[in-house]
C-alpha cells in the first residue's frame, strides 16, 4: 500500500507547490483541507481499490453525518426529539441511507464477481470478504456487519491520520529546530528520491516527533471500555455493566506520570522508545491498548511518515500570523479555524 500512500501525498504536495510558485517562493496556505484530502484519497484507494471514486462519496456522507450528530448532541436533550422530522433529522437519515446503498452495491458487486470466478481484489474490502467467506465457514459476519466494518475503515482510517498530520505540521512550525532535524534525517535517508518502506521504518527522529505529537494531541481524546463481568482494577472492584472512560489526553499530559514538562513539546523523551518514556506504565495509548488496540496503527504511522517525508523534502513551514490555536473535538481533535502556515519552497 506504500505506493498508494506516495501517489496520494504527491498529488496534494504538488498542488501546494503550484500555489506557492504562483505567489513567488512562499505564501500562506491552510494545510488542513489538503491533509484531509491525502488521507481521504489513501483510504478510498486502499479500502475500495478501483472503486475509490464511490469511496470518496462515502467519505463525504460520513463527514456530514459526524457534523450533524455532533450538533444534535450539543443541543438540549428532549426525549424523542431525534424521531421528529426536522430538517437535520431528515438529512441524517438520508445521508445514512445513501452511504448504506453505495456500500451494499460495492459488496454485492464483489460477491457476484467471486461467484463468476474472478480473482479476489487485494484491497481492504477484498481481504475482508475473502477472510469472512473462506475462514469463517458459515459462521462469519453478515453483509450488514461487513458494511459497518467498511464505514469504520473510513472513519477510523481517514480522520485519525489527517489529525495526526495537521498537529505534526503545526508543532514543527512552532519548533523550527525539530523541523530542521527531521528534514536532515529525511535527506540523509532518501536524498531527493521517492520515500520507500524500508527507509520510512528507519526514520528515528520522525518517530520521536510523531509519538510526541500523539502524546500532546491524540486524535481520539478519550477511549471508552465496557466491563462485562465483575473485575478488580487496583483497589477498585468494578461490577459488570460498567462503562469506563479513559481520558487519553489528560493521562498523556499528567505531570505525575510525565514530569513537570508534561505540557511541553519534547520529542527527545521518546529517544529510547515508548517503554522507556513511559517507565513501562500504560500512560501512552493514542491507539488504545491491549487486545483491542487499533488494528490500523501501523497503517496510520506509515502513511503519516510518507506524507511528512514528502512535505519536508519540498517545503519549510512556519505559523502564519493569521493562525489561531483552537483545538476542538469533532469525534477527533480538529484545529477549529484551520492550519494557516507559511510554506516556503526549498
Amino acid at each position: 500500500m506504500v505506493p498508494v500512500f506516495h501517489q496520494s501525498c504527491r498529488d496534494v504536495v504538488g498542488q501546494w507547490d503550484k500555489i506557492v510558485s504562483e505567489k513567488g517562493s512562499s505564501c500562506e496556505v491552510d494545510v488542513w483541507p489538503g491533509l484531509m484530502s491525502i488521507t481521504e484519497d489513501v483510504i478510498s484507494r486502499t479500502a475500495f481499490g478501483s472503486s475509490y471514486k464511490e469511496g470518496h462519496r462515502i467519505f463525504e456522507l460520513q463527514t456530514e453525518l459526524a457534523q450533524l450528530i455532533i450538533q444534535a448532541v450539543q443541543k438540549s436533550y428532549i426525549p424523542g426529539y431525534r424521531y421528529l422530522p426536522t430538517k437535520d433529522n431528515r438529512r441524517i437519515k438520508a445521508a445514512a441511507r445513501e452511504a448504506q446503498v453505495i456500500l451494499r452495491g460495492l459488496v454485492n458487486k464483489r460477491l457476484s464477481a467471486r461467484e463468476a470466478g474472478e480473482a479476489p481484489h487485494e484491497d481492504l474490502l477484498g481481504i475482508l470478504l475473502e477472510s469472512n467467506l473462506e475462514q469463517a465457514k458459515g459462521n462469519g459476519m453478515s453483509i450488514d456487519d461487513v458494511i459497518e466494518e467498511c464505514k469504520l475503515f473510513y472513519f477510523a482510517g481517514q480522520e485519525t491520520t489527517s489529525v495526526l498530520l495537521v498537529w505534526t505540521m503545526i508543532l514543527l512550525s512552532q519548533h523550527q529546530d525539530w523541523q530542521a532535524r527531521a528534514r536532515e534525517e529525511v535527506k540523509q535517508v532518501f536524498g531527493d528520491k521517492e520515500p520507500n518502506t524500508e527507509g520510512l521504518n528507519h526514520l528515528k527522529i520522525m518517530t520521536m516527533i510523531i509519538n510526541e505529537v500523539l502524546r500532546l494531541y491524540p486524535p481520539v481524546t478519550h477511549v471508552k471500555r465496557a466491563i462485562h463481568k465483575e473485575m478488580k482494577l487496583g483497589d477498585l472492584t468494578l461490577p459488570g455493566g460498567v462503562h469506563i472512560s479513559l481520558p487519553t489526553m489528560l493521562v498523556q499530559r499528567d505531570t505525575q506520570l510525565w514530569g513537570n514538562d508534561a505540557a511541553e513539546f519534547k520529542p527527545e523523551r521518546f529517544k529510547d522508545g515508548v517503554s522507556k518514556a513511559t517507565k513501562s506504565q500504560v500512560s501512552f495509548f493514542p491507539f488504545a491498548w491491549g487486545p483491542r488496540i487499533c488494528i490500523g496503527q501501523n497503517f496510520a504511522l506509515l502513511e503519516a511518515k510518507m506524507a511528512m517525508a514528502l512535505i519536508l523534502q519540498r517545503f519549510s513551514f512556519e505559523l502564519s500570523p493569521t493562525y489561531v490555536h483552537a483545538p476542538y473535538t469533532v469525534f477527533t481533535l480538529h484545529p477549529q479555524y484551520g492550519a494557516h502556515l507559511i510554506l516556503r519552497k526549498l
